[in-house]
């Protein structure tokens, strides 16, 4: 029986159950954006986009909490589809600045309902309350932890000390 037990605590802990529910989000996510063709980590990116146009590439990473690769990634396949523009930055010639093209704002238009409705399926499992306190926790977990992970996270207009050193 220890190797039954050893697999009910697995199955119980956080980090098991965070990167589960995470697939599951992933999935309904896609599932329902499937008709606008847009990912949950593009549908991030072109919604910081919409908030701060003009980012540079390592602010947007940061407004995400993705790390340079990833950005690079999901910055190539949506400028390969015309959503998104780079260009010279106008306080740095080094630094590229980032926004959405008329494309690019038009299918975040689209997405809304898709995404507004994987949002709504992801959470139907919990009542309200439930729901508030689901959110409350991983907002608790993710900031009491926030100097454990890989990629910073900061959203755009904060002040981040991190930024300086990169």
């Amino acid at each position: 029986m220890p190797a039954l037990h050893n697999l009910t605590r697995l199955y119980a802990r956080p980090g098991f159950l965070l990167r589960r529910a995470h697939q599951i989000s992933a999935a309904v996510f896609e599932d329902e954006c499937r008709g606008v063709g847009l990912t949950p980590a593009q549908f991030g990116v072109l919604s910081v986009l919409r908030a701060s146009p003009g980012l540079d590439q390592s602010s947007l990473a940061r407004a995400l909490g993705f790390d340079k690769v990833t950005v690079l990634r999901v910055l190539r396949g949506l400028e390969t589809r015309g959503l998104i523009a780079r260009a010279p930055a106008p306080a740095s010639r080094r630094n590229l600045a980032i926004s959405l093209s008329e494309a690019g704002l038009d299918l975040l238009k689209q997405a809304q309902e898709p995404a507004e409705r994987a949002y709504n399926r992801l959470m139907a499992p919990l009542d309200e309350a439930q729901q508030a306190q689901l959110v409350d926790l991983l907002q608790l977990l993710t900031a009491g932890l926030e100097g454990e992970a890989r990629a910073p996270f900061v959203p755009p207009g904060q002040d981040d000390s991190r930024a300086a050193s990169e």
